[in-house]
């Protein structure tokens, strides 16, 4: 599940509340070990998914760094390659 939770931090433009929000969702589901909580877990579920997001957005804000922002495009592209390039069947 980790796997989907992506660097948040120098893009350009920033990451959005959305793209925040969905990282603590795959990091509470990871933790939790369930994909859908059941009725009784929702609430405890969803206050951890908000409280992680918060958390992140403020980490997120606050990092510095000297480099130029990175191009989400262009990471993307890199990471299609990397993903090409592992699932290649070679014989």
């Amino acid at each position: 599940m980790c796997r989907n939770i992506r660097p948040l931090f120098n893009f350009e433009p920033p990451a959005t509340d959305q793209e925040i929000r969905a990282a603590a969702l795959q990091y509470v589901r990871k933790v939790s070990g369930t994909r859908t909580p059941s009725e009784a877990n929702t609430d405890p579920f969803e206050r951890a998914v908000e409280a992680i997001a918060r958390a992140t957005r403020r980490l997120v804000d606050s990092l510095e760094t000297a480099a130029p922002p990175k191009n989400r495009e262009v990471e993307a592209a890199k990471a299609r390659a990397r993903s090409a390039h592992r699932y290649t069947v070679t014989r």
